[in-house]
């Protein structure tokens, strides 16, 4: 996990390690990481055109270093300060934006960039304030933005996350503290978890989810559950869908209003139609069973019906506004923190970015989806991932987090128009590649 914290705390901490190494150690490994940077963006240093944006603050300074660094390695470049920037900069193959980072608090208007220059942004795109992601002036929209010591709510959140471009980091070794953060591929390597005396009621997970009128979501989600390690599917559908769909032949079709207690989770509410708050009352009022709830079973009234053990909540726009009673706003960090609280629920708001909040206001941020995952039924898969994952003894605000990650890893696997019904397999081929160490 990537450490996500505010603009005071990373200063904090930077003086810290300054204080240890010295400012102008900081100040050179930032520097050469940004001529990697360059490099890694165009292949090959020598006789490349580059300008290097520089402001009077640390980002100037590290951006001067990176000048240097990228001379020594043939690269013809000019270094330009934002007291004497010009009106436009072309003829270049790159822009290293350093004119300001954390320290930004009014406008800043850039250059206008001639047709196929790129940028590479220095720990933010400038023009932008780190902490609310509010949009200062007129910023260069990056191609890619080095994130330095720690990601800035900038760089996830509010409307300057659409300048950010592909998003890269550099921890520097500076030490910062990990309460939020965003997930990385690696972190998957924790989501295979088991015992050697495991049976199938170890990890054991109860589906309501179906009816004739959208039987294909009982599909999915079991699917989705069994990809994620679910050991045992017993699946519940708001009448007979048995003749319409052909649900994976592992899964247990269980009667009656009771949910099994051997069960570890229960995922609850794709395909279950309106008017299902009764049907869903009979079978999860007091439940002692960790909840996650999803598409029509997400409403207020349902949340009072899990009311002794952890609910996980996950919207999308639209849902998130029924529950909250507002629309999401472009900051949406601080709202899903909001509404975790306020609901004393675990909430995953599902966008371009995926926002994961814990009551206790402990933020995750998952950036690994993609345009194929915005087609019918692929949040229904997720939701059985996360319930597998808790059921598989994982913490819900993990679940939630690393199922995300990895239904977006899975998401990138998908060919050209796949659908939702494909993305299980995915899944499994992700988790099989990472236990091979591909």
């Amino acid at each position: 996990m990537i450490p996500l914290v505010s603009s005071a705390v990373m200063r904090e901490c930077d003086a810290r390690e300054a204080a240890r190494r010295g400012q102008q150690t900081l100040v050179e490994a930032a520097g050469v990481r940004v001529a990697h940077e360059v490099h890694r963006m165009l292949g090959t240093l020598y006789a490349r055109r580059i300008c290097v944006l520089v402001g009077p603050g640390l980002n100037g300074a590290d951006g001067l270093v990176a000048a240097r660094v990228l001379r020594a390695r043939g690269s013809r470049v000019d270094v330009v300060s934002v007291a004497r920037q010009p009106r436009e900069l072309r003829g270049y193959d790159v822009v290293i934006d350093a004119a300001f980072g954390l320290g930004c608090t009014r406008p800043y208007v850039a250059p206008l960039l001639g047709a196929g220059v790129r940028v590479l942004a220095v720990d933010l795109p400038s023009g932008v304030d780190a902490d609310s992601g509010d949009v200062l002036g007129r910023p260069l929209r990056a191609d890619v933005t080095l994130a330095l010591g720690a990601l800035k709510f900038a760089h996830v959140d509010g409307d300057a996350a659409s300048y950010v471009g592909e998003l890269r980091f550099a921890g520097l070794g500076i030490a910062t503290p990990m309460d939020d953060g965003l997930i990385v591929d690696d972190d998957i390597d924790a989501f295979v978890k088991g015992h050697r005396d495991d049976h199938k009621w170890t990890h054991a997970l109860s589906v309501l989810a179906g009816s004739p009128r959208m039987p294909g979501a009982a599909v999915l989600v079991c699917a989705g559950a069994l990809s994620a390690g679910a050991s045992m599917v017993r699946l519940q559908s708001r009448g007979k869908i048995a003749s319409l769909v052909a649900l994976p032949v592992e899964v247990v079709r269980a009667r009656g209003t009771e949910v099994d207690p051997r069960s570890r989770c229960v995922v609850a509410g794709p395909g279950l139609g309106n008017n299902s708050l009764a049907w869903l009352r009979e079978r999860l009022n007091d439940t002692e069973l960790a909840t996650v709830l999803d598409a029509d079973a997400l409403q207020v009234e349902t949340l009072t019906m899990v009311r002794h053990a952890p609910r996980i909540v996950t919207p999308h726009a639209g849902e998130f506004e029924r529950l909250s009673g507002a629309p999401v706003p472009s900051r949406r960090i601080d709202a899903v923190r909001e509404l975790a609280h306020g609901t004393d629920s675990f909430v995953l708001l599902k966008g371009p970015r995926t926002i994961i909040a814990s009551p206790d206001g402990r933020i995750r941020v998952v950036n690994s989806g993609s345009s194929a995952l915005a087609t019918a039924g692929t949040g229904d898969v997720l939701s059985g991932m996360i319930g597998a994952a808790i059921a598989r003894g994982h913490s819900p605000l993990e679940a939630a987090a690393w199922s995300a990650h990895l239904h977006g890893m899975a998401g990138r696997r998908l060919g050209v128009y796949e659908t939702a019904h494909a993305l299980a397999s995915e899944v499994r081929g992700v988790l099989s590649s990472r236990l091979r160490g591909n």
